[in-house]
């Protein structure tokens, strides 16, 4: 399955929540990010961490290879008074100097690199001391609710996706640090629930892997009266409540 989430990039700029004020708290609050940092987000998209930080006092660069992504992230900045400057390129090889940020970050991406690759890039790019953080803001598919209901309609339509079921917390990411080089490592996680409208709900699961990055248009457009008629007949409330888990796992370069 390819995935290419630039063809979803006006549904993702739209409908995809970034991670929540409390993760950007927690952050700062652990001395894990410190104003004045100088940070690099990997796999930026839209620039959801990368404005965050930047929003809190940090010098932040973004990284992505998609350049469509990264045209909707300087929108998005724009209107929020931020300057971040962008790279187009890929986690595994930025180019960018060694030594050259205090934080490196991935949000909702480690997934999508070569993992034991982007994890020896980052130590390279991190000047001693400095931290890498992986994180994730996950859906929870919890028996009978909308999220499992949803995962299961867009097997039928995708059956190579293979992202459902998940927790929301990934554990097989600290031995990616460990054998990076980092020390020191630890993670935390929490539970919030997210507000969507229909329609919210609607363009947020077209901004998916399994849909809108990875279906062609007029499958892109079956799955998606499909999912109206499901919640339709199943889930009829005007605002829909989704259950998400925050997770990061951090460790510092020696």
């Amino acid at each position: 399955m390819v995935v290419d989430f630039g063809r979803t990039a006006s549904d993702y700029v739209r409908h995809r929540v970034g991670f929540p004020d409390r993760f950007f708290e927690r952050l700062i609050h652990d001395g894990i990010v410190v104003k004045g940092d100088r940070v690099l987000d990997l796999g930026t998209g839209t620039g959801t961490v990368a404005r965050g930080l930047a929003l809190r006092g940090c010098a932040v660069t973004g990284l992505d290879p998609s350049r469509a992504l990264l045209d909707q992230a300087k929108n998005l900045d724009r209107e929020a008074g931020v300057e971040i400057r962008y790279v187009e390129a890929r986690a595994e090889q930025t180019g960018l100097p060694s030594g050259s940020f205090d934080v490196v970050t991935a949000g909702q991406c480690w997934h999508w690199f070569e993992r034991d690759k982007a994890a020896t890039e980052a130590h390279r790019l991190l000047a001693s001391g400095g931290r890498l953080i992986v994180a994730y803001f996950d859906w929870l598919p919890l028996p009978g609710n909308l999220v499992e209901a949803t995962e299961k309609l867009i097997k039928e339509h995708n059956p190579p996706w293979d992202a459902d079921g998940g927790a929301g917390v990934h554990p097989q990411y600290f031995a990616d640090l460990s054998l990076a080089g980092f020390r020191d490592i630890e993670s935390f996680s929490f539970d919030v629930s997210v507000q969507y409208s229909y329609e919210g709900w609607l363009g947020r699961i077209r901004a998916s892997s399994g849909v809108g990055a990875s279906l062609p248009p007029e499958a892109i457009a079956h799955f998606d009266s499909a999912h109206r008629e499901l919640l339709a007949r199943s889930f009829p409330e005007s605002t829909l409540e989704i259950p998400h888990r925050v997770f990061a796992v951090f460790g510092r370069r020696g």
